[in-house]
């Protein structure tokens, strides 16, 4: 019951590691706002977690309109009483549009931008107001590894917006420091989630796995268990900190 009277939103709870934060973040006590375009897979996750022995509020919106994630934000407070954590875990990843500077199309780079990118300073700008009347709290950006490295095969959108979780985290740490918020980053390597399965096949896995010192990808339960740390109060000295979850890759 590490996060017993804690309320959280999660962005792009629907699938993958939103879903498995959701879930695991009930069974340590709290409740979840559960925050995704699809409708589907999110009313699920809410299923799962109420399954799981929690209490759930599905709303369905777009990270990247602030309107909507201003609602779901409202909606949280009114249904729970306060907030207490904002994990920014929506995002896209498209290797197929997302490639290099000189193979992007501009809307595509603004389309990754407006999701990976907006959707945390939406969530914080209208979250963290909650999160001070709550008397503090704590917020987790998902970044990558990809902010830490350059790769062959190049997805510079999605490469530029993970790289700015580390400058926002910094920035939002020292800022409400004083109002006992904390921000921190966790940088995920390759997980095998449903946002990486269409570039995945069994060959492409195991060449993967061959590369990291661990010699297995990741799963969505590796990232939400440092999440969970990162929620509860046993973080609650660290802030404006870097999280690599990646298997050693970045060790090498």
């Amino acid at each position: 019951m590490r996060l017993k009277d804690k309320a959280a939103i999660i962005t792009g709870a629907g699938l993958g590691m939103g879903r498995e934060a959701s879930i695991l973040f009930a069974q340590e006590g709290a409740k979840v706002v559960v925050f995704d375009m699809n409708a589907e897979a999110g009313q699920e996750t809410a299923k799962l977690v109420e399954a799981a022995g929690g209490k759930a509020l599905f709303v369905q919106g777009d990270v990247s309109k602030e309107a909507e994630v201003k609602t779901a934000i409202d909606e949280g407070v009114k249904t729970f009483g306060a907030l207490h954590i904002l994990y920014s875990n929506a995002g896209v990843l498209w290797k197929d549009r997302d490639k290099s500077v000189i193979d992007t199309t501009e809307e595509n780079w603004d389309l990754v931008q407006a999701i990976n990118l907006k959707g945390p300073f939406f969530l914080t700008k209208h979250g963290i107001p909650e999160l001070k009347k709550a008397g503090g709290g704590s917020i987790i950006l998902v970044g990558s590894i990809s902010a830490l490295a350059g790769f062959t095969l190049a997805q510079d959108s999605y490469t530029c917006a993970k790289g700015a979780m580390i400058s926002l985290c910094k920035s939002l740490a020292i800022q409400f420091a004083a109002d006992q918020i904390r921000c921190n980053v966790i940088h995920p390597g390759f997980i095998d989630t449903p946002l990486q399965a269409p570039y995945l096949n069994d060959d492409k896995r195991k060449a993967i796995a061959n590369e990291i010192p661990i010699k297995r990808l990741g799963t969505a339960r590796d990232i939400a268990n440092a999440a969970l740390f990162l929620a509860s109060d046993e973080s609650s000295w660290m802030t404006g900190a870097e999280m690599i979850v990646d298997g050693g890759f970045m060790a090498m």
